[in-house]
């Protein structure tokens, strides 16, 4: 019998098949058992971490192909937060 939760995963996940090398499973495998949906877990992890990092790789490229040319209008001060005033007593 499937529990709510399955079904929810069940409708609004995608399911791929990745094939892995013997290596790879096993390394798999000893980091991430198949046992109550932690492989899956850790699989989403690890991608979205991989997403992560080619973004932040992509970004850098553009910036090294394309310099930010306005640095001149960047004032630090419009950024920093504003020191209040304490009133005396």
């Amino acid at each position: 019998m499937r529990s709510r939760l399955e079904d929810l995963i069940l409708v609004y996940m995608k399911q791929l098949i990745v094939e892995l090398d013997d290596a790879l499973a096993r390394r798999l495998e000893r980091a991430a058992p198949g046992k109550a949906r932690k492989r899956s877990e850790f699989v989403r992890a690890a991608i979205a971490r991989a997403l992560d990092q080619a973004l932040e790789t992509e970004t850098r490229r553009a910036y090294e192909r394309v310099p930010d040319a306005n640095e001149e209008y960047f004032d630090k001060a419009e950024w920093e937060p504003k020191a209040t005033k304490r009133r005396g007593r």
